[in-house]
């Protein structure tokens, strides 16, 4: 997902979708571990998924205090 597209969203969206994707790692996580991952590359794809939203969450915090 794009930061643009993230931009579009309101901030409860965010809020679900990041709570969607760290559900989403942990699983990954657990299915690594057990050898069922057959896509290594997803995690690395959930993962700055993540990081994308937190930046437009801290982006739009900074905004809201200036």
């Amino acid at each position: 997902m794009k930061a643009q597209e993230l931009r579009k969203k309101s901030d409860k969206e965010l809020h679900m979708l990041l709570h969607e994707l760290r559900a989403k790692l942990l699983d990954l996580k657990f299915d690594l571990s057990a050898g069922k991952v057959k896509n290594v590359r997803e995690i690395r794809k959930v993962k700055k998924d993540i990081a994308r939203i937190l930046t437009v969450l801290r982006e739009r915090q900074l905004k809201i205090n200036q």
